[in-house]
């Protein structure tokens, strides 16, 4: 089982073109990166659970239906009376989403350290990653449980920066410096790194968060492509998958999902499995998530595959 810790919300979509200027459509999709991988991890056919604070409201309650339709274990979801938090998502004319927070105070963020739970034997590996790393209390409480966790079980981190709900960048890049210390696996989009150190070179600044604790690190650069960067066997990029893209929202955490579900099934879910992992095994992985993306993208909003329908990939 993988534990993914983070938020939990709704994604209030802008539906175009509205009937009137006075009025603005949305549909509301339940979301959040962390939701999404825990979700999609399930989509694959691996057991997951989120830790997360859920709140008593009505979209709090919708939450919990999700994640229980989904099959996502509710064993480490933590009850609020703060309200659910909020994204207004507008597309752009590519069909990335430009994203407006309503999270102050919300459920979500609502962990404390008396939180954390105690993890059994099921729990391989946690993945972290998004805003809650960077927003307090809850990104206090997230690194005292991977601090406590990375000897013994895979880490995996994905920084996910969105500056709506933290317009800090000089938090976020203090939370990537401190994250990259613990993490056993990184997933990245170019994206995040312009915005977190503009003007510098993607592959330097990836080459230099690898060690013999850190083994892969994935960068994903949109219709360019995906790369990995291996302690082991060295750097190389893949292509991205022809597709008719709807829109690109849920596509990392696809990506993540599929990277995790990979090492799950072939049994390398952990520091140890990383550290003996293959140059064939990663490549695959690279494959397996790439294409994953691609069919998360022909959708519209965060519709993760299945693994029937990526399991001959």
């Amino acid at each position: 089982m993988y534990l993914v810790c983070g938020e939990a919300l709704f994604d209030f979509f802008s539906l175009e073109p509205s009937p009137r200027n006075s009025e603005v459509e949305f549909k509301a999709v339940a979301g959040g990166s962390p939701f999404n991988v825990a979700i999609g991890l399930r989509r694959l056919g691996v057991e997951s659970a989120l830790f997360t604070g859920i709140s008593t409201d009505y979209f709090g309650l919708r939450l919990r239906r999700v994640l229980a339709e989904e099959g996502v274990a509710d064993d480490y979801l933590v009850g609020s009376d703060a309200p659910t938090t909020l994204a207004m998502v507008g597309l752009d004319q590519q069909g990335s989403p430009q994203y407006s927070f309503r999270g102050e105070g919300c459920a979500d963020r609502q962990l404390h350290s008396a939180d954390i739970p105690q993890l059994d034997a099921r729990v391989r590996g946690i993945h972290v990653g998004s805003y809650s790393l960077v927003v307090k209390p809850v990104a206090d409480t997230l690194l005292e449980l991977i601090t406590a966790q990375y000897p013994q079980r895979l880490i995996s981190y994905d920084p996910n920066v969105r500056l709506n709900p933290q317009p800090d960048i000089a938090l976020w890049r203090i939370s990537v410096e401190t994250l990259v210390n613990y993490a056993h696996m990184i997933k990245v989009s170019d994206e995040d790194l312009e915005l977190l150190y503009p003007g510098q070179d993607p592959q330097v600044l990836v080459h230099s968060w690898l060690s013999e604790r850190c083994q892969l690190i994935f960068l994903t650069r949109g219709q360019q492509g995906a790369s990995v960067f291996s302690y082991q066997h060295g750097h190389w990029d893949i292509p991205s998958v022809p597709v008719i893209t709807r829109d690109t929202v849920g596509a990392g955490d696809t990506f993540q999902a599929a990277l995790l579900a990979y090492l799950q099934r072939n049994d390398l879910d952990s520091p140890a499995g990383l550290a003996s992992i293959s140059r064939w095994h990663v490549d695959a992985m690279l494959k397996l998530a790439v294409q994953a993306a691609a069919i998360t993208c022909s959708r519209t909003g965060p519709d993760l595959p299945f693994w029937s329908e990526v399991k001959d990939l």
